[in-house]
């Protein structure tokens, strides 16, 4: 018998010992979420639901508090060492989940996974140059420029165990836009206060607790198990017959009767995220009677298209009047954001009309409308109710339906014509996260989500300045200008922010509620 295999066997032995001993100390939170997450490897795919679950295994350098200011935590602290250079001193002690340490070369390895060429995550860190050891637990990080936001950026990039990369040929990210998979799929590895004991995608994840976690944990759950249940009817009668204690998207046309139920409580704010449609911009009409050009990219077509909106019809009926109407593509709580950007332009169906007759359609043309069936909160609702809009003024939408696992691959490739949108500037809380990630054109990290053909030259000009500027009013001018040229060509339809509703049952005695719509389960506290 091998030292080695004795060796395995061994921490085999302790893993399942603690596993076992945090199920034995903490509570059982049962969490029935909207959907899937897209994978257990948080580089798959720039997506804030998914990052915000694996949060709880995996932990960046620092995160957000629950009223979203930044603290350390695998760092304990951070500064300029020059214009372009950051310096991090990393937390001593810490272990990931299989009991390696936790050193500066994770880090390294972490850093060059995430900007690797082939990463979808790769524009949550856009200004990115290089990353250097100076010793076991100090990092340097430079900038291609003086960049203020690197802080923002780095609370949604977790850190992997350099070895666990190496030992399972995972040093490349995966990329689930793309349907590319790896290890890091289906197994994890992380520092945070939860670990994964065992996933069935589709079906249900379990988390346990990691009694080896580096802070004072201030919750004592001892067991997650995360339940996809993409049902509002189906999640609803879990929550009331207590299959469930939590719930993250609380069905807007059902919170009288959640609310109503003695055994349960309800949270209910706007979040970050602002949603919109946006347009193909291509030569070509993806899906359409219109053969040999694209009407879409005729601003006097998407100016009818915008007034052709009744948002107020949309925000009481679609959305159970619990969404913010607006004209801008940013919330009010975030950086960039000004009075200006929210003048949203009149339901005017007669102008809609005439303004598509003088564009030379004045019988409309036909396009595809791509929505998600489990995306944005009520996004089939608003969608059916805006392409019924479109259909009065004279257009003739096409409207695709699906989940996001068949959408989103669609939408990476261009192939489509209109989509719903939302994006909550995540994890910057700062517009030059849509700037830079959705608005600029595709450049190295700039553009990663920009599907459409949305960049100008006068707007990349603008962020660009802005990712480089360090005077805050400057930088801000920057943004607003961006912003506002978008606005005035119409480049997108904003709608609303997004209402946010957490249900939860009365076993659950604290619970934090943020406008980055997290759940911080490691924050939360059982009866």
């Amino acid at each position: 018998m091998s030292k080695k295999w004795l060796l395995a066997t061994a921490m085999a032995a302790a893993l399942m010992a603690t596993v076992g001993g945090a199920q034995a100390q903490g509570k059982t939170l049962k969490w029935g979420a909207q959907r899937e997450i897209a994978s257990l490897d948080p580089y798959s795919f720039g997506e804030t639901f998914t990052l915000s679950v694996l949060n709880h295994v995996y932990e960046g350098l620092v995160r957000y508090t629950g009223d979203l200011k930044i603290e350390p935590a695998l760092a304990e602290s951070w500064q300029n060492v020059s214009p372009t250079v950051w310096r991090f001193k990393l937390r001593r002690g810490v272990k990931f989940h299989n009991g390696n340490p936790f050193t500066a070369d994770d880090v390294i390895a972490s850093l060059d996974r995430v900007t690797h060429p082939t990463s979808p995550l790769k524009g949550n860190l856009p200004a990115y140059k290089s990353s250097k050891k100076i010793d076991d637990f100090t990092v340097d990080i430079e900038m291609d420029a003086p960049y203020p936001l690197l802080p923002n950026d780095l609370t949604n990039i977790f850190i992997f165990d350099k070895e666990w990369l190496v030992a399972n040929n995972s040093t490349l990210p995966t990329d689930s836009g793309k349907g590319v998979k790896g290890y890091a799929t289906d197994n994890a590895n992380g520092t945070g206060p939860f670990m994964v004991e065992s996933r069935r995608a589709d079906a249900k994840t379990v988390f346990v607790a990691n009694r080896d976690w580096w802070d004072k944990p201030k919750h004592n759950i001892g067991r997650i198990e995360f339940t996809p249940i993409t049902s509002p009817a189906t999640r609803v009668a879990a929550m009331l017959s207590g299959e469930i204690d939590f719930t993250n998207v609380a069905p807007l046309q059902d919170l009288p009767r959640l609310g109503a139920s003695p055994d349960i409580k309800v949270m209910q704010t706007n979040e970050l995220r602002s949603v919109y449609f946006a347009f193909n911009l291509g030569d070509k009409m993806f899906e359409s009677d219109v053969k040999d050009k694209n009407p879409l990219k005729d601003k006097r077509v998407r100016e009818a298209m915008y007034r052709a909106i009744d948002i107020d019809a949309v925000q009481k009926r679609a959305m159970r009047g619990l969404s913010r109407n607006t004209g801008a593509l940013v919330a009010p709580a975030i950086p960039g954001y000004t009075p200006a950007q929210d003048v949203r332009l009149p339901f005017d169906l007669d102008g809609a009309k005439k303004l598509l007759a003088d564009a030379g359609y004045p019988n409309g043309f036909s396009f595809q409308m791509n929505c998600q069936s489990d995306g944005l909160v009520n996004e089939e609702e608003f969608c059916q109710a805006v392409a019924s809009m479109w259909s009065r003024a004279g257009l003739k939408p096409n409207l695709s339906l699906a989940p996001r696992s068949q959408q989103t691959p669609k939408r990476v490739k261009g192939e489509f014509d209109v989509i719903s949108f939302g994006w909550a500037n995540e994890p910057m809380i700062d517009a030059y996260s849509i700037l830079v990630q959705v608005i600029r054109s595709k450049s190295g990290a700039g553009g990663v989500f920009n599907w459409g053909n949305w960049g100008r030259a006068d707007m990349d000009a603008l962020i660009d300045k802005a990712g480089d500027e360090l005077d805050t009013s400057k930088r801000m001018a920057y943004m607003n200008q961006a912003l506002m040229i978008a606005k005035n060509e119409h480049l997108f339809i904003p709608l609303h922010q997004q209402p946010m509703a957490w249900a939860m049952r009365n076993s659950i005695s604290t619970m934090v509620q943020a406008s980055d719509n997290k759940p911080r389960l490691w924050l939360t506290q059982m009866k």
